[in-house]
């Protein structure tokens, strides 16, 4: 049980994570400047701006080059898995929003004709437009290099 406990030892995985919640935490002021109400609820759902995604890989990769080298293999594992989880934020994730948001539309006027139908609603905000994904890369390496000397 000690060598679990050893998890929070490790600054290259607090600072991901701490990039993540920080960007969730951002996510809640944008909503409240945007729409002018508080919605607690933003900081558990996924897509928004900055996305938290990848703020938590692109910290995760910085951090690993920091600690182990730009030219070490985890460096190289841990930026191909941040450009996997991007790449899926900004593409796949989106499709399947806009694809939900045409689900629901239909839903809507088939309801119009008093039709049963089960009218759940399938969430439209799933991914991130690529200027949120990149916003998210930038503040998860300003965060790693911020906490660089603690590595």
């Amino acid at each position: 049980m000690q060598e679990f406990g050893n998890i929070l030892n490790n600054q290259v995985l607090l600072v991901a994570l701490v990039a993540c919640l920080v960007a969730q935490l951002l996510k809640l002021v944008v909503e409240l400047t945007k729409e002018r109400k508080f919605n607690l609820k933003t900081l558990f759902t996924t897509g928004g701006m900055p996305s938290a995604h990848s703020a938590l890989v692109s910290a995760l990769a910085a951090g690993v080059g920091q600690t182990l080298g730009w030219d070490s293999p985890d460096f190289a594992l841990a930026m191909i898995f941040a450009i996997i989880v991007m790449y899926d934020a900004a593409g796949v994730r989106q499709a399947a929003g806009k694809q939900a948001r045409i689900l629901n539309q239909i839903i809507d006027e088939f309801f119009q004709e008093n039709q049963k139908f089960n009218e759940d609603r399938l969430k439209e905000l799933l991914g991130h437009t690529p200027f949120q994904v990149i916003v998210g890369l930038i503040l998860g390496i300003a965060i790693s290099f911020l906490a660089a000397p603690s590595y």
